[in-house]
């Protein structure tokens, strides 16, 4: 039986740096999983992005590909974006998509493929009146939004602490968004 697969999707926020242990425990959760980063994560994940490949049998994508290049990556069953950063959310709720990474889950709510986000944030960008419209608009478009209570917590500007990220509830949630739902 084949594996489902997994888009892992990462902004530069203090977590992605964990990226390699979470690739790990989708894994064991029956995952294949493939890793999709902004390029600023990227650049901050540069050192490692071979060893990450290795780790998941796919190569590291955060650009676009050229035309008539073939998609190096299996279809996604589901999508993950975590963490997901101030940026990279508004981009992705108003469908600004010179990033490849948002290009791929704003088409992602259009072609129904289930989705989880859990934002990393702090309580100054959470302020910014377009967030809350943003958070909004992804869960309005069917992305299950890990924030607030049983999600991310936002903190205040330089105190985020990356070890209590919710990660275990960000694999719990895209592998319930993904599940079907059971007969009535």
């Amino acid at each position: 039986m084949t594996k489902p697969t997994l888009y892992l999707f990462g902004s530069a926020a203090p977590p992605v740096r964990d990226v390699a242990r979470i690739i790990e425990e989708a894994q064991a959760d029956g995952w294949d999983v493939c890793l999709g980063l902004t390029p600023t994560a990227a650049r901050w994940l540069g050192d490692s992005l071979d060893a990450l490949a290795a780790l998941t049998g796919h190569p590291v994508r955060w650009e676009y590909r050229m035309p008539g290049q073939p998609d190096v990556w299996p279809k996604a069953d589901a999508i993950l974006v975590a963490p997901a950063t101030f940026n990279t959310i508004n981009a992705w709720a108003l469908g600004i998509t010179d990033k490849w990474l948002v290009g791929v889950v704003a088409e992602g709510i259009g072609k129904r493929i289930p989705m989880a986000m859990v934002p990393c944030v702090n309580r100054a960008y959470v302020a910014h009146p377009q967030f809350q419209r943003s958070i909004d608009t992804l869960w309005e478009a069917g992305v299950r939004v890990l924030y607030g209570e049983g999600g991310f917590v936002p903190n205040e500007p330089g105190q985020g602490n990356p070890a209590i990220y919710p990660w275990r509830a960000a694999l719990d949630a895209v592998a319930d968004v993904r599940a079907p739902a059971p007969d009535a």
